[in-house]
């Protein structure tokens, strides 16, 4: 098992063989780091591999001033800097992971922008942040050797429609409906890295496609989900384990996602079209995927983005009792009103910054 850590600089190992590229790039790399180091305050995540070895690293700065080391200069704004970023692909979405992690230190400390500075030899890492809405707009460093400068605004946001390119905002008009959508927990788990409950240990959290992807594919047999459309926005809801208690108390909305698309299986030419549109995204092996294509026992597939992790989740007996959801309802796809929805936020303690009307 895989796991991302935040912890102090003192704590991490940089004698190991990970940051070698990066003391290549950056002359001054090591001294930086002892510099850190000595201080209590610095933190970076860092991705531990299966073998106790590091296989991602990523440190956050906030700036409160203008930034002028870049041409052209960024205004004097409260900017969330991507300071040190580097990982191993293993083709497993990290990336992604990465990515939600820098969102979410942007909406905590309300930043008004985040940039980070690439080299242009790191093509999968500029076309990664650009596919998640970061512009173009400048560059660090001598001509020769200069680095590019993307920058994605957090305040003053301009949709673009593609729920990916926006992320991790959503658009909230009269046409989004509003769903709750149930999973149980053992899928729960490893689609929603951030969103586990606090009897789950982080070690059961595999370093696996659909755990580290911002995009998801949930499968299911409700026909309730062919109401969805692109752009809805749908609760998860996680149903008790059975293992602790009463549903009333233990099932429990934890995260919140926007509808990308949903597709029958009918839908895809054959059974190596489905697989390949399901399995880096759903919870699924390829022979799980192969069977219920051959038997047709789960129709429904929605593809989705995760784009936030309820601070405080509200369980059942609150949205009864609260948010005046019907408890007779069937609960595994349930639409809800904007009032409901709006309650449902509050109870959360969701930044409502990342909702844009």
């Amino acid at each position: 098992m895989e796991n991302l850590y935040y912890i102090p600089f003192s704590d991490i190992d940089f004698r190991d063989p990970f940051f070698q590229s990066l003391n290549d790039d950056y002359p001054d790399f090591s001294k930086w780091v002892i510099k850190k180091s000595q201080d209590p305050t610095s933190m970076a995540y860092v991705l531990i591999n299966e073998h106790n070895y590091i296989d991602g690293f990523l440190y956050l700065k906030i700036e409160q001033e203008e930034v002028n080391d870049i041409i052209p200069p960024l205004p004097n704004k409260k900017h969330l800097k991507v300071g040190t970023f580097k990982f191993e692909s293993r083709g497993t979405l990290r990336g992604e992971r990465f990515i939600k992690k820098i969102f979410d230190h942007a909406m905590a400390c309300h930043a008004d922008d985040i940039y980070v500075t690439v080299f242009p030899k790191h093509s999968y890492l500029i076309r990664l942040f650009q596919s998640f809405g970061f512009d173009y707009v400048g560059t660090k460093g001598h001509v020769s050797n200069a680095e590019t400068v993307l920058l994605k605004e957090m305040k003053n946001v301009h949709l673009t429609g593609d729920i990916v390119n926006d992320y991790p905002f959503i658009r909230n008009t009269p046409s989004n409906r509003k769903f709750l959508l149930s999973v149980i927990p053992a899928y729960h788990t490893n689609l929603f890295p951030d969103s586990i409950l606090r009897n789950e240990s982080p070690s059961i959290v595999s370093d696996v496609s659909h755990t580290n992807s911002i995009k998801k594919i949930y499968i299911c047999a409700m026909e309730g989900v062919t109401h969805f459309r692109p752009n809805d926005i749908i609760l998860m809801y996680r149903t008790n384990s059975g293992q602790s208690g009463s549903a009333y108390y233990n099932s429990v909305i934890t995260s919140l996602c926007v509808v990308s698309n949903v597709k029958h299986i009918d839908d895809f030419l054959n059974i190596d079209a489905y697989v390949d549109y399901c399995r880096k995204y759903s919870v699924f092996s390829v022979d799980e995927l192969s069977n219920f294509y051959r038997t047709r026992k789960y129709p429904y597939v929605i593809s989705f983005t995760y784009n936030i992790a309820f601070p405080k989740r509200p369980n059942r007996a609150t949205l009864i009792n609260n948010v005046g959801l019907n408890q007779n309802a069937y609960w595994g796809v349930l639409e809800i009103s904007d009032h409901q929805f709006r309650s449902i936020l509050e109870l959360g303690e969701v930044n409502e910054s990342i909702i844009v009307n």
